[in-house]
């Protein structure tokens, strides 16, 4: 399992894309591309105007508090332990695998924030990954090879432990 240093997190507030205020301003930039979300409500959202992720990783709840709109599952699902402020080999597996056969619901038990930077890693160029950024909006990441770059530079942040 990965755990982020405490002493790391302040460089995970910042958007790791592009932030948007409402879905109407990311909608279009969605056309022809595979969609994956990470969060509740943004995945939510994106149902509520028609589209379903091809991958989605939900956890139950917003800001740390149970969700009320929670989004349909879609295809498989499969469910995953992940404490908060870790990335473990379970939801690496579960996305490698889920980029690979989907659609695929990712449930996670415990904590889903950072399954975007695993998920940018596996997930083919061109596609999108969208995010909820708590009290601000959107963030867009289109895949590319300066997202999947980004993406192992914050992976450096974190420690390994047991094994």
């Amino acid at each position: 399992m990965l755990v982020l240093p405490r002493e790391s997190r302040k460089l995970f507030k910042d958007p790791f894309g592009t932030l948007h205020r409402d879905m109407n301003t990311v909608l279009p930039e969605l056309a022809g591309r595979i969609v994956y979300t990470v969060g509740d409500v943004v995945t939510h959202n994106l149902q509520k105007n028609g589209i379903t992720p091809a991958i989605a990783v939900v956890d139950g709840q917003t800001m740390r508090s149970p969700c009320s709109r929670m989004p349909e599952l879609s295809g498989e699902c499969i469910r995953v332990k992940n404490p908060p402020g870790t990335i473990t080999d379970d939801l690496v597996k579960a996305l490698t695998y889920a980029v690979d056969h989907p659609p695929v619901t990712i449930m996670v038990d415990g904590e889903e924030d950072l399954a975007v930077i695993p998920l940018v890693i596996a997930a083919p160029p061109s596609s999108v990954v969208l995010y909820g950024q708590p009290r601000e909006g959107i963030v867009l990441r289109t895949i590319d090879d300066g997202a999947k770059a980004a993406a192992k530079e914050l992976l450096m942040q974190f420690v390994r432990v047991g094994t």
